[in-house]
This record gives C-alpha cells, structure tokens and sequence, in this order.
C-alpha cells in the first residue's frame, strides 16, 4: 500500500513539473551519510501527509514549550526522551519540530510545514529495527543513525563493545544538525539510561534539550504503527535546555540530570503506588496488538 501511495505522488509530481522547480535547488546535494536531500525532502512531506491524522484526527496530540524549538542553534542540539514506541515518538517530534520552526506555537495545525521542512535532523536508532521491514528502511532515509545495540538483540540479552564508528555518527550528525535520542533504549518505562548518552554529551557538548512524552503507548501498537485505540490524548512536553557543566560534571551526575529531566528518575515511582504501575502495565498489555 505504502509503495502504491508513494509511486503516485512521484508520478503527480512529475507531471506538474515540481521536479523541474527541484533540479534548481540543488537535486544532487547530500548531507555527510550521502543521503539525497531531495529524496529526503520527499520522504518527509510524504510520510508527514501519511502520518499527520495520527496526531491531528483520530488522536490528539497536546503540545507544550515547543517554544524553545525556533530558538534553537541550527547544529549541536541534542533531545534526549523517553520512549513510548518505535516510530510514533519520531515521527510526532519531526512534526512539532516543524511547525514550531514555521511559526506554530505548541500545534501542528495546516500540514503546509512540511513543504520545506528542517533536513538535518537525525534520531538514534538500533540497526536491527531500521532494517526490520519497508517502512522502517524508509523512515531510516528520512534521519536514522542505525547503531548496534550493546545490550540487547533479537529480543536476547548480550553483552558487546561500543562501535567506535556508532559513536562517531552520532557526533557527525550533531555538527550537522539535531539529534534525537531515547537514552533509556527501550520503549519500556523507568529503565536505566544508558552511560553512553552522557558520554557523548561530555564529548560533544551539545545543547541538551528533555522532552517527556505520554499517551503513545496507549494509542499504537510497540512499533508505534498501528493505531490501537482512538480518541487517546497524546502529550509532549517540551522542556528549556539542562544546565550541565561539561567539564566538571561526572557521567553519573549527567545520567541522573537525565533521569529526571526526562521523568524517569527511579524516585518518581513514589509518586504513584507500585500496585497502581502494575494494573497500569497490565491495563497496556490487553490492549496491545499482536505482531
């Protein structure tokens, strides 16, 4: 379905001259991966046409501080979240990111942002997801930095070095732009964040912007595909950037900055009873899709 949408655009384009106006915009220019930034664009406007009722129609998504988004330096910004689904949570912060840089404050009114939108941001991603089918090889085009993960694959625990290459990506696309990343590296909630993030925090010295998000989960299945329940009130807070002492501050002391910046902190978990967290969990699980 997905391929008989896209092969359409590209023919309607084509026949209204839209690439001939493209070719003057430089058709060949790529960004330091060698992606096209002109197929990327497509990709974008696409998949954002696709994907905008998701969070503008069937479901509501309530949108708070994306204020701070037009302030932002065009490179060295890194967003650090909490993870809810695979590709839900991306594909909602490359909409807000985009409208916010058009104008719209905390709304993702009138799709016209993705006309031109912002190509130079990336999110971080395991390599295995990015390769699991057509959709994620597409949205990986659109911005992914595929990494092999250290700690876990196919759905095993292992333990294996760092790809210093992973690490070096990460750091090319933040001299290029902006950087999304899910330091707990799971979409499951209250994991520890992985060291690594603030490693490539005190490496980099990025700006670091949190976001908390809710309401995913409980709209699509893990992958963050399928729409599971209708009617669900997405949120996405968008917080100022954290205070860190690059120089001084430890790893530890960044990872639990993160920790809380992000709401994930093991000490919030008072707030609400563990009895409540579990029928919580368990309320998610019955209304999760099979896949």
């Amino acid at each position: 379905m997905l391929i008989f949408v896209y092969s359409l655009c590209f023919v309607l384009l084509l026949k209204t001259g839209f690439f001939k106006l493209e070719i003057y915009m430089g058709l060949f220019k790529k960004n330091p991966f060698g992606h096209i930034l002109f197929l990327k664009r497509f990709i974008i406007r696409i998949l954002g046409a696709l994907t905008h009722r998701r969070f503008k129609g069937f479901n509501k998504l309530e949108i708070e501080g994306s204020e701070i988004i037009k302030d932002l330096p065009d490179t060295q910004v890194l967003f650090v979240s909490n993870h809810q689904t695979y590709f839900a949570d991306v594909v909602a912060m490359f909409h807000v990111f985009n409208a916010s840089l058009s104008g719209r404050t905390d709304s993702i009114k009138n799709i016209g942002y993705l006309w031109r939108p912002k190509l130079n941001i990336y999110f971080v991603a395991a390599k295995e997801t990015m390769k699991s089918g057509l959709f994620p090889k597409i949205l990986a085009y659109a911005g992914s930095i595929s990494i092999e993960r250290t700690w876990r694959e196919k759905g095993k625990d292992i333990n294996r070095q760092v790809k210093m290459s992973d690490v070096s990506n990460i750091s090319k696309a933040l001299n290029d732009g902006w950087v999304i990343t899910f330091p707990q590296g799971t979409t499951k909630p209250w994991r520890p964040i992985r060291r690594g993030t603030a490693h490539i925090i005190k490496m980099n010295k990025p700006i670091v912007v949190p976001i908390v998000i809710d309401g995913f989960r409980r709209s699509f299945d893990k992958k963050g595909i399928r729409i599971k329940k209708r009617g669900i009130l997405q949120s996405m807070i968008i917080k100022k950037p954290l205070e860190i002492d690059y120089e001084n501050d430890s790893v530890d002391e960044i990872v639990e900055m993160l920790q809380f910046a992000i709401e994930q902190h093991p000490s919030l978990l008072k707030v609400i009873s563990k009895e409540e967290f579990i029928k919580e969990e368990e309320y998610n699980k019955k209304r999760q899709w099979e896949y």
